[in-house]
């Protein structure tokens, strides 16, 4: 069973400049520049890689593809959600058939059911996944449910034991950590803060364009050099504090662009930044150094 800890990255799709198609060769690249930076896991068609955008073919091809070209090199992990429990069960049959050693899941997500109703989603994914782990997916401003730590400890029971956490809130991250979840933090301004309270890492859109900094935050605070943590921190929080208040994928793009990405646009109806927010997230990027 891989283990799930550390920087993980949900790593940007690339799109050709219609937006129309995948641009895998580049998309491959941007995953080398990752890996090449130490970021212990790649995500693919997480959040930031604009899975809401993507068809479900587009979706398994990035699997596909993510999962062959990051082989032994990382750890791969795929993000499998779906609405309705038979297409998740089958998304997740499908990210295992590209490898991925574990795999992400919303509960179902717009007019979601009952708590009752996820929970029995999530014990058809379990099952469906077998040994492979499963991290329950938690952004209740996005998904419209939320994974209470009383649910995750009924979905504890089932074998999952991983959460990813993306409300930036750390009491919330702190009574996670008290059922005995092993959490990963997704609210990209506590990032520092929730690895010093003890979470195993970090699924973090934000290391698209900072992934050495990511990486070395994360090994300077399980080094207990907290010290050093803090003052590389301080140079990447007031980038975390933009791209939380505004159009985030549009902000990760743009900065992975800025610090010697390429990534291109958002896949429409996402718009690029306009040029007074591109000026200040010129101004949040400055004390950190191009890839």
């Amino acid at each position: 069973m891989a283990e799930i800890k550390g920087i993980c990255v949900p790593v940007c799709t690339v799109f050709d400049k219609t937006g129309d198609k995948i641009d895998e060769g580049a998309t491959k690249a941007h995953v080398d520049t990752m890996i090449e930076a130490g970021v212990h896991i790649i995500l693919s068609c997480g959040g930031t890689g604009e899975f809401a955008y993507l068809t479900e073919a587009e979706r398994r091809r990035l699997h596909e593809i993510i999962g062959r070209h990051v082989g032994k090199r990382a750890g791969f992990m795929a993000h499998a959600s779906a609405t309705s429990t038979r297409d998740a069960v089958d998304n997740v049959k499908a990210a295992l058939d590209c490898g991925a050693q574990s795999v992400m899941m919303l509960p179902p997500y717009f007019e979601g059911p009952t708590v009752e109703g996820v929970l029995f989603h999530y014990e058809r994914i379990a099952k469906a996944a077998g040994k492979v782990p499963v991290v329950a997916y938690n952004i209740p401003q996005s998904s419209n449910r939320d994974i209470t730590p009383e649910i995750f400890a009924e979905l504890s029971k089932m074998g999952i034991k991983h959460i990813k956490d993306s409300m930036a809130n750390l009491v919330r991250i702190q009574q996670l950590l008290q059922t005995g979840a092993k959490v990963m933090n997704g609210g990209d301004p506590i990032a520092f803060e929730a690895m010093v309270a003890g979470t195993v890492g970090c699924i973090w859109g934000a290391v698209n364009a900072m992934p050495r900094e990511a990486v070395e935050l994360y090994t300077l605070v399980s080094a207990g050099k907290l010290a050093e943590a803090r003052d590389l921190w301080r140079r990447m929080l007031p980038a975390q504090l933009f791209f939380w208040t505004h159009d985030y994928n549009p902000s990760i793009k743009a900065a992975t662009n800025r610090l010697g990405g390429k990534v291109g646009q958002c896949r429409m109806p996402l718009q690029p930044l306009g040029k007074e927010d591109m000026a200040q997230l010129e101004r949040a990027l400055a004390g950190l150094r191009p890839a």
